[in-house]
């Protein structure tokens, strides 16, 4: 089993290591490829561009020669994701996709954070693109401050930014809260008022569950 992941900022290596091995996997299992600069261009535009999108398709497309599954770990250049995997022969998934899924799945409102601008329109375009509980509402905030936060390097008060938030959504009655950005994931052990969703446990479990299934299958198939 080999999944590839495609991130943008190096300190999401260690969010997504400690998400597999909490998930039992070996740690061969994964292999981390970062292209900050893709994530800083957007940024810099305001936005995802068609550009740079081409640069994130092309950079998944190029991982999938070697996966068996291949994660977009960047919220921002989620929509790169299904432009690789039209063009791959394994499936190029973005991470939070199973984020969005699992938060829409059961009736209530959700509320998904987010710290960067450029994260808004693609997570806000996904959670209106998953099937949904006929009950089931979203709403999404910006962690003001929090994205400075990281940049400086200081991602203790990030990732205490961000659980202060999601703290503040569970006492205002909300029923789940969902960290849009991988590098949130760190907060969901700080908060005292309930379980944040996390993209790297959502979408790597699916992954794990997509590929075991398909070795069973295999297998199967060698025995009939």
């Amino acid at each position: 089993m080999r999944i590839a992941c495609l991130h943008t900022a190096d300190s999401n290596i260690a969010v997504f290591d400690a998400a597999a091995e909490e998930l039992g996997l070996t740690p061969d299992t994964l292999s981390h490829h970062c292209r900050p600069d893709l994530l800083a261009a957007a940024v810099a535009a305001g936005q995802l561009t068609p550009h740079i999108q081409l640069q994130a398709c092309d950079a998944l497309t190029e991982l999938a020669q070697t996966a068996d599954l291949v994660l977009l770990t960047c919220s921002t250049l989620g929509p790169a994701a299904a432009d690789a995997a039209a063009r791959s022969t394994v499936p190029v998934w973005r991470v939070d996709e199973a984020l969005a899924t699992q938060a829409m799945a059961k009736a209530g409102k959700t509320r998904v954070l987010y710290a960067v601008e450029t994260t808004r329109q693609p997570t806000q375009q996904l959670f209106e693109r998953v099937s949904r509980h006929p009950q089931a509402e979203v709403e999404f905030a910006l962690v003001e401050g929090a994205w400075q936060q990281f940049m400086a390097g200081d991602t203790a008060g990030y990732v205490q930014s961000v659980a202060a938030a999601a703290d503040r959504a569970f006492q205002q009655g909300i029923d789940k809260v969902a960290l849009a950005q991988a590098s949130m994931a760190g907060a969901a052990s700080l908060t005292q008022c309930g379980a944040p969703l996390t993209s790297p446990r959502c979408g790597l479990r699916v992954a794990i569950e997509y590929l075991r299934k398909k070795q069973y299958e295999a297998g199967l198939q060698q025995n009939s």
